[in-house]
């Protein structure tokens, strides 16, 4: 064993004892891609990816393009690197299977956030409900701002009906901004609720998650001037 192959053992077996505990960002980086990289030195691939984009956080959220422009980052490696938070959201979202019902703010806040988490743009989600408030079926029914909802009422309710669920929950992410509902989220949750309750379905709810933190419309009193 050469020396580069020992150093590459030793980072691997200090990982396995204790985990990333003590690694330094480029460390981390440079594990990382000993997995996608056999030979070549990653340690110092890993301080050229942090010095360009200045954070951890910030080379696993860079494009695929933009990684690539990094000497030593092929195809390869920017799969890699674009793998985790990848993994990493699909991880908190499987933790959310054993949520099938939703009748507390707590349900609300634990099923929606991972379902946002290191997303870059808007998207808006659907979940239809029985009379009890159990999951019927979750869907991303749009990507951009959430006036392309306006776009899916008819599916929406086409999918409410078609599996006989009584109530919708709606759901988008502000990505650069604040949980707060603008007036525009508020007038399209509005028309979303009437036009559901013409067809005998509830708007439960409509959230808003911004990162770590979530609004619901409904506990914010933004349904009761229309709730009648």
């Amino acid at each position: 064993m050469n020396l580069h192959e020992g150093h590459r053992q030793r980072l691997k077996e200090r990982f396995l004892k204790d985990g990333l505990a003590g690694f330094e960002d480029h460390n981390i980086l440079e594990l990382l891609l000993f997995y996608s990289v056999p030979r070549a030195d990653t340690n110092e691939t890993g301080h050229k990816l942090l010095n360009k984009f200045g954070s951890l956080s910030k080379v696993f959220e860079a494009s695929v393009e933009e990684l690539c422009e990094v000497d030593g980052i092929g195809i390869h490696s920017a799969t890699l690197i674009k793998l985790i938070p990848e993994i990493y959201n699909a991880y908190n979202v499987d933790k959310t299977k054993n949520i099938t019902v939703l009748n507390t703010h707590d349900d609300l806040g634990k099923y929606f956030i991972p379902r946002f988490l290191g997303k870059k743009d808007e998207e808006v989600h659907m979940v239809l409900l029985d009379s009890k408030n159990k999951i019927i079926k979750s869907e991303n029914i749009a990507k951009g701002s959430v006036n392309a909802v306006q776009l899916s009422v008819r599916y929406i309710i086409s999918q409410a009906i078609n599996n006989n669920a009584t109530g919708v929950i709606l759901a988008h992410n502000h990505p650069a901004g604040v949980a707060l509902p603008s007036t525009n989220d508020i007038k399209m949750t509005k028309k979303l609720f009437e036009a559901l309750r013409l067809a005998d379905i509830k708007l439960k709810d409509h959230i808003i998650v911004a990162e770590d933190d979530f609004v619901s419309l409904r506990d914010s009193g933004c349904f009761a001037e229309y709730e009648y």
